[in-house]
């Protein structure tokens, strides 16, 4: 195949000798623009068409409901809380606030009154020696000595706190304080003993179940016991009073004192109550026989009690006077733990109880007269060997020795 040259270019002055390259068009070619339409789908004849379905109608979707953001609740203005004005504190109301406490080198001591309580048990003492050296002699012959030692010691027992324990429950009808009394009284109790310079942790807490008498005791070496009426009762400083008058019986030894003279007068007493016991008997039998054998038993005791006597220099007459004795040593003991509790700086509230007490002690008088008019009788009147037997003053003389206390300090 032979290839045509392409005709020279008139233009060009110098045509080239070979062949001349071929020429390209100046412009591309055009292309088409835009997307590309598919090609039309083929026409089917009409036996041959789909059939034609019903075009579902478009469900119109519900207008969108506008929901409201949830709004955060607005802080309400603070109500102001109404002012409330605290309870009054009463009267008598005192502080049991913590507090350093000093206590004293002598804890206790016995005064005059624990000491005359000693010396009035004196001849009871010794007579229940004589009775204690007789029954060792008849029970232990030649070791006699080891049943009077032996007695002797038993009197330490008072000062020891599970005997003490049994005491308070089995003689004296007290319990231990529940969670909810304790936590009343221990803040009184510290609050006395504080101001006495007494470690309270010597002494026991106790309660008698008595809704009706606003009473306390001290006993033994180591106990001190109230009543539920005047625990629930009485405000905390007429509280603190009635705990400072026992604590001064403690301090004062008079607790110990009177439990240690009752303890060695035991066998003495029951020696007592024995022989009279036998006397009464043996007289009543001589009677029913004839009068001549009252007379000659009458007369045989009547010599064997005047031996007695005189062989111990006359300590059972003594022993005869004795209650009255103790009935005014305990008179004085009771002014002397109301002065301690006065001293104590509760006087005020040692008065108001001594008057809730005269108070409660008028009216069930009253009521006894009432009832005594409505029976058609009489109370009989208190006789004068009833109040040698008191064993506390009558309210007035109580009263009477507050008065130092009572009376406003001039200022210093």
């Amino acid at each position: 195949m032979t290839t045509t040259p392409n005709p020279p270019d008139s233009t060009d002055p110098h045509p080239a000798a070979g062949p001349t390259p071929p020429q390209y068009p100046q412009q591309p070619p055009a292309y088409p623009t835009g997307p590309t339409q598919p090609p039309a789908p083929p026409a089917y004849p009409a036996q041959y068409a789909p059939p034609a379905y019903p075009s579902p109608t478009p469900q119109t979707p519900p207008p969108a409901q506008h929901v409201a953001p949830p709004v955060p609740p607005q802080p309400q203005p603070a109500i102001p809380p109404k002012p409330t004005t605290p309870a009054p504190l009463h009267a008598h109301h005192i502080s049991t606030d913590q507090r350093r406490v000093y206590l004293k080198a002598h804890q206790r001591h016995a005064d005059a009154t624990a000491l005359g309580s000693l010396l009035i048990y004196l001849p009871h003492f010794l007579s229940s020696l004589v009775v204690v050296s007789l029954v060792s002699l008849l029970v232990l012959g030649d070791l006699a000595f080891l049943g009077i030692v032996g007695w002797l010691l038993t009197g330490l027992l008072i000062f020891h706190r599970p005997t003490e324990s049994t005491l308070a429950r089995r003689l004296l009808g007290l319990r231990h304080p529940t969670r909810e009394e304790f936590s009343r009284l221990a803040p009184v109790w510290q609050e006395v003993t504080a101001r006495a310079g007494v470690d309270a942790q010597n002494y026991e807490l106790w309660i008698e179940e008595n809704d009706t008498d606003l009473n306390a005791v001290a006993a033994a070496g180591h106990i001190v016991g109230v009543t539920t009426f005047a625990l629930n009762r009485l405000p905390n400083g007429e509280l603190a009073a009635v705990l400072a008058h026992e604590l001064g019986h403690h301090v004062g030894g008079h607790a110990w004192a009177s439990l240690l003279g009752y303890w060695y007068a035991l066998p003495a007493r029951l020696a007592y109550r024995v022989i009279r016991f036998l006397a009464v008997v043996t007289l009543r039998v001589a009677a029913v026989f004839s009068l001549l054998g009252f007379l000659v038993i009458a007369f045989f005791l009547g010599i064997v009690a005047f031996g007695t006597i005189t062989t111990l220099y006359g300590l059972p007459l003594l022993i005869l006077a004795a209650p009255y004795a103790l009935a005014a040593v305990g008179r004085r003991a009771e002014l002397r733990a109301d002065q301690h509790a006065a001293a104590l700086g509760f006087a005020p509230m040692l008065a108001s109880v001594l008057h809730q007490m005269h108070g409660a002690d008028q009216a069930a008088k009253q009521q006894a007269a009432l009832a005594a008019r409505a029976a058609g009788t009489r109370l009989p009147k208190e006789s004068a060997m009833a109040k040698l037997l008191a064993t506390h003053p009558d309210h007035h003389t109580r009263l009477h020795h507050l008065q130092p206390w009572l009376q406003p300090q001039p200022p210093r």
